[in-house]
């Protein structure tokens, strides 16, 4: 293990710039139960859905015994609440891709509910070395959910906002959140996650650095008229390039809670 990959490590846990890489779009939760195509299609509805008031959103927003796993966070630190104004791309298309990599929503909601979820530390190998002991420590997934409800069909065109965004910005882009500029590499479409409406799940390649390519994922589902975005990010794999698996079940465990 090389100790340029621990420094890198160890800068993606101490600096807000990783934080902000929760700004990564990536997708995948999984293939068990999940579509083979990237995105799942809307229905045909006889009546818009009813947006949710703030209220509303809190009180179905993620809860710490909705999991089995990691701490959720309902207070989320500024670092990972980004304005979407903050948000600007070298590539107008890219946008909503962009504003959910940066951990905001598309669109204008009605009203917003915002938590962040992380993983328990792995516990490194029996007889590591310091290297690998500091990687295996941060290898931690993190999770920035938001949910948005719209009214007047807006849920429904974010969603396709950001189908299209995936299909047109495959060859990568750039956008600055913060002050602090990403550029991705590619977008791939992976398998759309179930139990919504429509869903829809990508993997961002991030050049991070000394040519890492660093993979990062998101995963949006869709629900009436609330949309649940779930950017998702691994400290290891921002430091190392390897792969990570999307913690499905906090997919799984917000979109229960939303009905």
């Amino acid at each position: 293990m090389r100790s340029t990959a621990v420094r890198r490590a160890a800068l993606a846990a101490s600096t807000a710039a990783l934080a902000l890489l929760v700004t990564a779009c990536g997708g995948g939760s999984g293939d068990d139960g999940k579509d083979e195509g990237g995105s799942s299609a809307a229905p045909e509805t006889t009546a818009a859905a009813k947006a949710l008031t703030a209220a509303e959103l809190e009180k179905a927003a993620l809860a710490q015994a909705d999991v089995k796993s990691g701490k959720v966070t309902t207070k989320v630190p500024a670092a990972d609440n980004i304005a979407q104004d903050k948000v600007t791309t070298d590539d107008e298309a890219c946008a909503p891709l962009a504003y959910v990599q940066a951990g905001t929503f598309v669109g204008t909601p009605a009203a917003t509910a915002k938590r962040s979820w992380v993983s328990e530390p792995k516990k490194p190998a029996e007889g590591a070395s310091v290297e690998d002991s500091v990687l295996a420590a941060l290898n931690i997934e993190k999770v920035v959910v938001t949910l948005s409800s719209y009214e007047d069909g807006g849920a429904e065109k974010a969603m396709k906002d950001l189908t299209t965004a995936a299909e047109k910005c495959a060859g990568g882009f750039a956008y600055t959140a913060n002050g602090t500029e990403t550029k991705v590499l590619s977008v791939a479409t992976t398998g759309a996650p179930k139990g919504g409406d429509e869903g829809l799940a990508v993997t961002v390649t991030i050049a991070a650095e000394e040519g890492v390519k660093a993979p990062m994922k998101v995963v949006v589902v869709r629900k009436g008229a609330t949309v649940a975005y779930f950017p998702a990010v691994n400290l290891a794999s921002a430091a190392s390039g390897k792969d990570f698996a999307f913690p499905a079940e906090i997919v799984d465990a917000q979109v229960a809670k939303l009905g």
